[in-house]
């Protein structure tokens, strides 16, 4: 790719809760959740403000549990309850490599994380803290994609990294089709068209109506983060 990305002073990472369980069928691998957490960290030693959104579908999905014929509201908070379990585990492991962080939860829990204030939140990534947004939008019926582009648009992030298992988006899964082609750049009506499956609708069109770039990139690849503010790497751009 050719278009460096240094100019990013304010992102925000998006990773499925999947992400953190490595190799293991359920739950959290600590050597994981480290691993991701130095990545983070390489792109904060930048000087870079970075929000994070984590899922929680290693523990719970609400779709799911709704698909098995629990009701749906309850089990869309229950998986809300499941990101807030992967936000702390991520603090402790930022927090130990000594990374000031805050999650800050749409559902209230004081004893665990801060109630979300959005100027409070703002003031926490000017201070350079990584603030990690658990619970999703505390709304039932609404993915952690859709409350990762609300959050990146309340915070004024420059641009969505969204961290899969691919390095970008491809018009076919490439793990089943050895001819799939990825795109450098891609428009928001066309992930839509053609169900590119980036993230949700509402997620990607509420990015469209704000005009906020989503960079999907591989989260295996080590350094890849940190790569592609750099102006390296291999990934995908969302945009107009």
């Amino acid at each position: 790719m050719t278009e460096p990305k240094t100019t990013y002073s304010r992102v925000l990472l998006k990773i499925s809760g999947e992400a953190l369980m490595g190799d293991q069928g359920f739950g959290l691998h600590p050597p994981t959740v480290e691993r991701i957490a130095n990545e983070v960290r390489t792109v904060h030693e930048m000087g870079v403000e970075i929000c994070m959104v984590i899922g929680g579908g290693n523990i719970f999905r609400g779709l799911q549990g709704s698909a098995q014929g629990m009701e749906r509201t309850t089990a869309d908070y229950m998986g809300m309850l499941a990101t807030v379990m992967n936000a702390l585990a991520m603090q402790s492991a930022l927090e130990g490599l000594g990374i000031h962080t805050r999650v800050i939860s749409a559902i209230t829990m004081n004893e665990v994380a801060e109630p979300y204030i959005r100027r409070r939140a703002v003031r926490h990534l000017e201070k350079k803290r990584v603030c990690i947004f658990a619970a999703g939008t505390g709304n039932p019926y609404f993915t952690t994609d859709t409350a990762a582009t609300l959050r990146a648009s309340e915070m004024s992030c420059e641009a969505i990294f969204k961290g899969t298992k691919v390095d970008g988006v491809y018009d076919k899964d490439p793990q089943k089709h050895t001819d799939a082609k990825r795109y450098e750049t891609v428009s928001y009506d066309d992930v839509l068209a053609q169900h590119l499956g980036v993230m949700d609708a509402s997620a990607i069109a509420l990015a469209r109506d704000n005009k906020l770039p989503i960079i999907v990139f591989s989260l295996d690849e080590p350094g890849g983060f940190r790569g592609i503010l750099a102006g390296e790497g291999t990934y995908t751009i969302v945009k107009d």
